[in-house]
């Protein structure tokens, strides 16, 4: 079949749609991705896509054609023209560059913002392509869980466009069963909504005890390390895990990693020396998704967390996936279906949302566990992922209802 992928994110940013297009391709499709320009998550286009954007034409063996975005830029006006600079990009140049180009479905991968799915709602129609979305974040709550809009006006605009969309789209995937209810609200709709969960990235197939611990992390082999990865952000609940951190600052033998970077980490290293909190929470920076391997060489347990609020309660974080590959034991900060994931899984221990104490005592309930234990945990989470998870069964199901949708018409 022919793809049209249309991202506003995409390599060499960190996100699943590089290994769906990947797989795509390995399975003899041929894959166009619609993205924007690299900016994600420091706010800046990289430097390495300013040097010679030719490199970044393609990727895994699809065409890579890409519009010109507004960074993001660590301000909400930034965040905001950075959105709407791929909505317009997207409409205009985009269009113009899939002139004559011919495709048997278009796939929209929707993070935020949900805007970015009108480019490939417009290339439905006029191509009469039916389209599949992915839907990763709920829209408008997630504007709400953030502080990003609080006008009820707005928001009530905002979800009457979430509608548009979804009543748009031929297929609705969910990665979250908990996001019927959202989509049934905005869509009035959901017998063309379909389960599709994200799943551990590649570089997480292999054993992890066969990894090069990295150099990063090697220094610190003699305490007990709860590693945090990926975006440093708003939706991650830093105050709260500081809270934890701090109360646990007696504890000698225990360190905080935070492998990542986003909007929040400048006020995160404040934190740390305000807290007094050096040598206890380290931040290593941002660093390439296929390092990550060597970095969780040297966790001890693995943090994930969300902010205390309902659209969050109703995501998985894509963390959680590759978390669980790992073969390393969880600590979790989050409500909802994140949580059950991890409970279900018996890979772990959980806290609520935004309870930087009871983490604080879960992670002191994991620091005393034997080794043991704490494998147990993590070889439970693993062979959990591989039968909820598995990459390969979850492209196949995409490729078959792509497959009916075009042997229907739609």
């Amino acid at each position: 079949m022919r793809f049209l992928v249309v991202s506003q994110y995409f390599w060499p940013e960190t996100f699943r749609v590089n290994d769906l297009v990947a797989e795509l391709v390995r399975r003899d499709h041929q894959v166009t991705v619609l993205t924007g320009t690299p900016n994600y998550p420091e706010g800046r286009t990289f430097p390495e896509f300013v040097q010679d954007p030719g490199r970044f034409a393609s990727y895994a063996g699809a065409e890579v054609v890409r519009v010109p975005l507004v960074a993001r830029g660590k301000s909400s006006v930034r965040l905001a023209l950075n959105y709407l600079s791929f909505v317009v990009t997207g409409l205009t140049l985009g269009l113009w560059r899939m002139r004559g180009r011919h495709f048997d479905a278009i796939i929209v991968i929707q993070l935020s913002p949900v805007t970015a799915a009108l480019p490939g709602l417009a290339l439905r129609r006029l191509k009469r392509t039916p389209l599949l979305m992915w839907v990763l974040d709920l829209w408008p709550e997630s504007l709400v869980a953030v502080g990003a809009v609080r006008s009820p006006r707005l928001l009530a605009w905002v979800g009457k466009l979430v509608g548009f969309i979804y009543r748009h789209c031929d297929r609705v995937l969910v990665q979250s069963r908990a996001f019927a209810s959202n989509i049934e609200k905005y869509g009035g709709d959901i017998t063309h909504m379909r389960y599709f969960p994200a799943w551990a990235e590649p570089i997480f197939d292999g054993p992890l005890a066969e990894v090069e611990i990295a150099r990063e992390v090697a220094a610190y082999g003699d305490t007990f390390n709860v590693l945090f990865a990926g975006n440093v952000g708003d939706a991650q609940d830093f105050p709260a895990i500081l809270d934890a951190a701090q109360a646990l600052r007696d504890e000698r033998g225990l360190r905080w990693l935070i492998v990542g970077d986003g909007r929040a980490a400048d006020w995160v290293r404040g934190q740390i020396t305000l807290r007094s909190l050096e040598g206890t929470v380290i931040m290593l920076g941002r660093h390439p998704i296929d390092r990550m391997p060597s970095f969780f060489r040297g966790a001890s347990v693995l943090l994930v967390s969300l902010k205390k609020e309902p659209s969050f309660a109703m995501t998985i974080p894509g963390k959680v996936q590759s978390y669980l590959a790992t073969g390393l034991p969880i600590v979790g900060m989050l409500d909802g279906e994140g949580a059950a994931v991890i409970e279900q899984a018996g890979a772990g221990l959980v806290c609520k949302a935004g309870d930087g104490l009871g983490l604080a005592q879960q992670v002191r309930l994991l620091m005393g566990m034997t080794a043991a234990e704490l494998s147990s945990m993590g070889v439970r989470g693993r062979q959990y992922a591989e039968q909820e998870f598995g990459r390969a069964t979850l492209i196949s199901k995409l490729e078959t209802w792509a497959a009916e949708l075009i042997q229907n018409g739609r």
